[in-house]
């Protein structure tokens, strides 16, 4: 079993060099970062290594050559000069309380600055505080400055749920950023990180001359961990999280592919892993959502809620306009820009007639993740003792029972409060949608995702689950049976050796519930 170093949660570039941490070498990225520019912007998603590359960089910065014994940029770097740094974190207040926390935040970043370079006597404001720090900085050290700023866009995310607070957060925070451009005469190098980009009307209207490099292939691997450095960096911990949980290393790579593999940020890029989720994988030597487990966005959850999204689309391949989904309007409705930002879908490809990206859940983590955080706008309030579990819908097919499924499915739906009966089909579609793709974490089901292929398909190990649902007044079970074997929806199966069992549903729209159903074990 391993016993190596990992730096779970761990995001000093420093403390995992001097204390002999596993590192993956991102290095080479940050030599040519160096080299080729100086204002740049990066988008992630959270959780995926932008603290611990602002980290590493600010050590290069620094000149701490020590720390790089080894490593890529020690080949590659011959001069290792030093300069002021200001590494500015976002992220240590939680701005949804007001105004006051802003400013409160930016107060403590420039006053760790302030203790280095020295304390301006007048009182001036977070932005022109920011300005002077830069400019006595360069004066004192007669060197350019070098500026970090970790998630840039916290404040903006945390009041999105307040309007009048979130504008008043965005014109602060556009004063304050728009420093960079205005001190351009004394920076070396500047790079913001965050997980959206807000549009060119909004933050970053003064930041025009950013190079955002979140989406260029060059930069693609500058986060996250490629399946090469997988198998480079962590043999050890494969092979152990192999023997602990009794899989092949072929079966277990698999595994590590299928949950936290996936995710691509430009149309021609390697799957990245998630490198959280890795991490905390070989620290417990067992599979499990480490990413959701440390919370999902309040406001994107909001966010689906009220726009009504109709979330059966995301298993059709979602496509949206390059120049959209790397731009965030706080006034636009489509989820879809954020949702790829956020980490939530992930590039699938992209159609060169209609230069369009094709979006979708970069791996079985963050889709059952996602769903299950957003069952909860969907699911009936439970009663004294309940709650929703979708391994109950599994147990009765395990157990063949179609017809137990069926009431579970009509009494968990009958449970609706009245309040909510009076939502449209597309509701029930996408709660249907959430419970049957949910199973898929304990069993292989399929929702609708293309022309000619059944509403739901759960395949057990001896049985296969075929269902279509009816709108009453548009069809009835008999005719939903009827359609899966006109249409063929068994034959992909008939080779499996398995019971195959049809199961036409009526959905009655005026009592908001499933009403006939039909049970067939087919021949």
């Amino acid at each position: 079993m391993s016993t190596r170093k990992l730096p779970v949660g761990i995001q000093d570039f420093e403390g995992i060099r001097t204390d002999s941490y596993v590192y993956v070498d991102k290095t080479a990225y940050i030599f040519k970062l160096a080299g080729e520019g100086k204002p740049y912007f990066l988008s992630r998603p959270r959780r995926f290594g932008k603290s611990l590359l602002l980290s590493a960089i600010k050590a290069y910065f620094l000149g701490k050559r020590d720390l790089f014994e080894g490593l890529a940029i020690a080949e590659l770097e011959k001069e290792w000069a030093e300069y002021p740094v200001f590494h500015i974190d976002m992220n240590g207040e939680n701005y949804s309380g007001g105004l006051a926390a802003l400013e409160s935040g930016l107060a403590v970043n420039l006053k760790s600055i302030e203790r280095e370079w020295g304390k301006e006597t007048t009182e001036l404001s977070p932005a022109s505080h920011f300005r002077e720090l830069i400019r006595r900085a360069h004066e004192k050290s007669g060197k350019k400055v070098v500026v970090l700023i970790d998630e840039y866009d916290k404040p903006l995310l945390e009041t999105m749920d307040n309007p009048r607070l979130n504008e008043e957060v965005r014109k602060n925070l556009k004063a304050f950023y728009g420093v960079l451009k205005t001190s351009d005469p004394y920076l070396r190098f500047v790079l913001l990180t965050g997980v959206t980009k807000f549009s060119q009307v909004s933050v970053f209207s003064d930041l025009n001359q950013l190079r955002d490099i979140s989406m260029e292939e060059a930069y693609a691997g500058i986060c996250g961990i490629s399946e090469a450095e997988l198998t480079v960096n962590f043999q050890p911990e494969l092979h152990a999280l192999a023997e602990k949980n009794g899989k092949s290393y072929r079966e277990i790579m698999e595994e590590m592919r299928e949950k936290y593999n996936g995710y691509h940020f430009s149309r021609n890029s390697e799957g990245m892993y998630n490198p959280f989720s890795v991490l905390n994988t070989f620290a417990s030597l067992r599979f499990n959502y480490y990413w959701f487990q440390t919370g999902t966005p309040t406001f994107l959850v909001k966010m689906l809620a009220d726009d009504g999204f109709y979330l059966p689309s995301l298993v059709d391949n979602v496509r949206i306009d390059p120049q959209a989904v790397s731009d965030y309007r706080p006034e636009n409705t489509n989820p879809i820009p954020v949702l790829y930002q956020s980490g939530y879908l992930t590039i699938k490809g992209y159609d060169e007639d209609f230069q369009e990206y094709i979006l979708g859940f970069p791996n079985k983590e963050v889709q059952y993740g996602f769903l299950k955080e957003l069952i909860a706008l969907y699911k009936p309030k439970p009663g004294p003792g309940e709650d929703f579990d979708v391994r109950n819908f599994v147990r009765d097919l395990k157990a063949a029972d179609a017809e137990g499924f069926m009431k579970r499915l009509q009494s968990y739906i009958a449970n609706i409060p009245y309040e909510l009966n009076d939502k449209s089909e597309r509701y029930y579609q996408t709660l249907f949608f959430l419970i049957f793709s949910l199973m898929g974490q304990f069993t292989r089901a399929e929702v609708k995702s293309a022309a000619g292929r059944a509403d739901m398909v759960v395949n057990m190990r001896d049985a296969v689950y075929v269902f279509e649902f009816k709108l009453v007044g548009n069809g009835t079970a008999e005719d939903a049976l009827k359609q899966i074997d006109d249409k063929g929806y068994l034959i992909p199966y008939a080779a499996s050796g398995k019971k195959l069992v049809k199961i036409g549903v009526e959905f009655d729209a005026e009592k908001r519930n499933v009403g006939r159903w039909l049970v067939v074990n087919s021949a």
